[in-house]
């Protein structure tokens, strides 16, 4: 039974950073699973683990901390972060003294273990990442850190401010039990009443992390790992309901002409109207948008047939080239534009990976005829849900948009 589930999400692009962390979860995980041994665990062997997870973490706070002095980052950074480090150790020793008063000791340690070092690489580890990578750019220290306050996710920020005070709540009442009079039954059944009542918080808001570990960061829509489970369960719907799925991909024309015209800041700020536009042009609350990766965007349309999602994509297509942002650089139009790939059709037997795949292959040979074709527009793939080959998608039917195609 793993407690900690280590995944993409949790990746700084640090790599001794990444080993360590990777190092504390085959840590956390040895002691979930020694705790979960139960009443035949000698004591000394849990302890043993304990003090090898205490010493590891140690360790990889001081080589964070002296990271973080070799790159020179921004004191309003690195203050707060070795404060979280001596917390972490102060809280976690309360607990550990604690558990025998818990009444679910494992799951209350683990849990605040677990979620701990979520909270942690995604919130103040991830930012020193970027800083440093901000500064490897060649931005000094200062601007490092503006740039990374100034660009966080403020819905994120505050989450994580939550959590952590959440954190020092608990870790406080911990402090609070050890010192109580243990004769006084009714006094330590109160406090952990009050243990209890702050772990269900905590755990509603690391329900929250996992919704904002789900969401793309800069877009503030579904990113790409959560789109890929959402596909799955589409297919098996569609399947089950004998109802199409229809599946748009977007892909703004000539980005990288645009990022190398006006920067990559008002790069971002165009991506962000974009997926603003697309949302607005989607009017059912099942219809999923995504990022795919870079400047692709996907749409899942369930229940919905290759003329339904066709109009969609039209609608797509005119909302984006409404707004108007001026793209100099374009040869599809003076402002920015979309190409579309559209694809429907009921999944066909087999595996739901292989239907999905086959989905969004259709998708991508409309989407490259779309392109082939002359941009801001959209293409439907053939109507039938086999995987198209690559004459199929020379002969996929093209539908210019209300804006006109260039």
């Amino acid at each position: 039974m793993e407690a900690f589930v280590w995944d993409q999400n949790f990746i700084t692009g640090l790599p001794e950073v990444d080993r360590q962390h990777h190092g504390l979860v085959d840590l956390f995980n040895e002691l979930n699973r020694t705790l979960f041994q139960g009443e035949d665990t000698p004591a000394e062997q849990l302890e043993a683990v304990f003090q090898r997870l205490l010493a590891y973490a140690a360790d990889h706070f001081a080589d964070e901390e002296a990271l973080m002095a070799a790159c020179s980052l921004d004191d309003r950074h690195v203050q707060p972060h070795r404060s979280v480090h001596r917390q972490f150790v102060e809280q976690v020793r309360s607990m550990w003294a604690l558990r025998s008063q818990l009444r679910q000791p494992s799951e209350t340690i683990m849990g605040f273990l677990t979620s701990w070092l979520g909270l942690h690489i995604l919130g103040i580890d991830q930012a020193m990442a970027r800083q440093m990578a901000s500064i490897e750019g060649g931005l000094d220290p200062a601007q490092a850190f503006e740039l990374e306050s100034s660009h966080h996710d403020h819905g994120m920020q505050a989450l994580l401010k939550m959590v952590g005070n959440l954190y020092h709540v608990l870790a406080q009442q911990n402090a609070d039990l050890v010192q109580a009079n243990r004769h006084l039954e009714e006094r330590v059944q109160a406090r952990t009443r009050e243990l209890a009542g702050a772990n269900d918080a905590l755990q509603a808001a690391n329900l929250q992390l996992r919704a904002l570990s789900r969401t793309d960061g800069l877009l503030q829509i579904a990113n790409r790992p959560y789109f890929d489970e959402w596909l799955l369960d589409e297919v098996a719907r569609a399947r089950r309901q004998s109802q199409p799925l229809g599946l748009l991909m977007l892909d703004v024309d000539f980005f990288k002409r645009y990022n190398d015209t006006y920067g990559h800041q008002a790069g971002d700020a165009c991506l962000q109207a974009v997926a603003r536009a697309a949302a607005g042009a989607l009017h059912r609350r099942t219809d999923f948008l995504a990022r795919y990766g870079g400047e692709e965007l996907v749409v899942l349309l369930p229940d919905t047939d290759r003329d339904g999602a066709m109009l969609i994509a039209q609608r797509v297509v005119a909302a984006v080239a409404g707004q108007a942002i001026a793209h100099a650089a374009s040869d599809a139009a003076s402002v920015v534009t979309l190409s579309v790939g559209v694809a429907s059709g009921l999944p066909p037997p087999g595996p739901l990976d292989q239907a999905a795949a086959a989905l969004l292959a259709q998708a991508d040979a409309a989407l490259y005829e779309a392109k082939r074709s002359g941009r801001n527009r959209a293409v439907a793939a053939p109507a039938t849900p086999a995987v198209p080959t690559a004459s199929a998608a020379a002969t996929a039917a093209t539908v210019p948009t209300a804006s006109g195609a260039q």
